[in-house]
């Protein structure tokens, strides 16, 4: 049997107020081409279909087109779970349907095992499937202390409590499959990710995974990476697209399980090639390495953050001429260079506080001159604090 594990597509994201529809779906197209392709009999997506509780129409439009053509009209069956982006609700709605094309979409935290017949290889799934397991969602109180710790170590404990009780229903003739939304200790995160979620008390271990799955399927940390830990073949298989500026350079793929009742499992990595890359630019030569690299058209097809070293802040004209040059450049962040910028902190601590927070801006905005309102509203708001700390003491 050939397993096709992915997760984290976040439809409906955005970067910096840019839409990234048409890179999803692209990558979507892609996806459906590698399931032919390689010949898939079954698909886990495990978890954050959406990036928000409540996505645009058309980030549902595009899940609900695609798993269609994913599921083959129901040959292919689909195994799908709420992450903690994700209304458990909301896709849950979709079950009356989903279920007619082999769709199985599971929205709570919950210990029963999933039996899935595969029709092209003729062979039944044991899945062990734990969407985003979250206090609220499991519906208890972990820990009546309130510490970080304590709350960590029973949060595992329930973890593993009920990935054991779900291994309990494995079968030997069957294949035996995990899948879960959770932050796994030791795995690599970046910056897309939610930090409240990622190394706080939501905690679980390598050795909490349900050792007698085959293989765990893991969403939540957008880098591919196998869990080292693990006493089973467990991976996160990583985002499809790059979702901020700390995932630059990350090759992004999809996973491949080849596997059979009382057989260790096989892994093969896909890279995938749609979407826009997302690239730094230094401009440590200034700003006329930028107008060479623009000139030679670097990086066409990207989204840029961009540092450039100046000694003086650049111009709006400036700043619009780089943006109308490329259009993915998002940001554009003047670095002062280090004497200089000392110089300037130590020129200007006796300076007026309005001349103060005019550079202030002016560094901020990459230049913008400050608006006599804006700065008559600043002074205001700083007489009125330093009037009621004076009361208060």
């Amino acid at each position: 049997m050939r397993v096709l594990h992915t997760a984290d597509w976040h439809l409906g994201k955005t970067l910096e107020g840019r839409s990234r529809l048409e890179e999803q779906a692209q990558f979507l197209d892609e996806l459906v081409e590698i399931v032919e392709r390689e010949q898939v009999d079954m698909i886990l997506m495990a978890g954050d279909v959406f990036d928000t509780v409540n996505p645009p129409a058309l980030a549902e439009q595009l899940f609900y087109d695609s798993i269609s053509r994913l599921s083959n009209n129901g040959k292919r069956p689909i195994a799908i779970i709420a992450g903690n982006h994700d209304s458990p609700d909301r896709l849950l709605a979709a079950t009356p349907l989903a279920i007619k094309q082999g769709i199985t979409i599971i929205g709570f935290p919950t210990v029963e095992v999933k039996e899935i017949y595969v029709p092209s290889s003729d062979q039944t799934v044991k899945l062990a499937a734990l969407p985003y397991p979250s206090e609220s969602r499991l519906s208890e109180v972990l820990s009546e202390i309130n510490d970080e710790l304590s709350l960590r170590n029973k949060y595992d404990e329930r973890i593993q409590g009920m990935f054991e009780f779900m291994s309990q229903q494995f079968t030997p003739n069957t294949v035996n499959l995990a899948m879960s939304h959770l932050y796994v200790a030791g795995g690599s995160s970046s910056d897309s990710e939610r930090p409240i979620e990622v190394g706080g008390a939501y905690t679980v271990a390598a050795s909490s995974l349900p050792r007698l799955a085959q293989y765990v399927a893991l969403g939540h940390l957008h880098r591919p990476q196998m869990i080292k830990r693990a006493e089973t073949m467990a991976r996160y298989s990583g985002s499809p697209l790059a979702y901020s500026f700390s995932e630059a350079g990350y090759t992004k793929s999809v996973t491949i399980i080849d596997v059979n009742p009382g057989e260790e499992a096989q892994l093969t990595e896909v890279y995938l090639s749609s979407g826009k890359p997302l690239v730094r630019w230094k401009a440590i030569q200034g700003i006329t390495q930028v107008h060479e690299w623009l000139e030679e058209k670097k990086d066409p097809n990207a989204w840029v953050d961009l540092e450039i070293n100046v000694t003086n802040a650049l111009s709006i004209e400036e700043i619009q001429r780089i943006r109308k040059a490329h259009a993915g450049i998002l940001h554009i962040r003047p670095i002062f260079e280090g004497e200089l910028a000392t110089e300037i902190a130590s020129s200007t601590r006796d300076l007026p506080i309005d001349e103060l927070f005019k550079r202030f801006y002016e560094r901020q905005t990459g230049g913008a001159k400050l608006e006599p309102e804006l700065l008559s509203v600043f002074l205001e708001l700083l007489n009125e604090s330093q009037s009621n700390v004076g009361g208060e003491e």
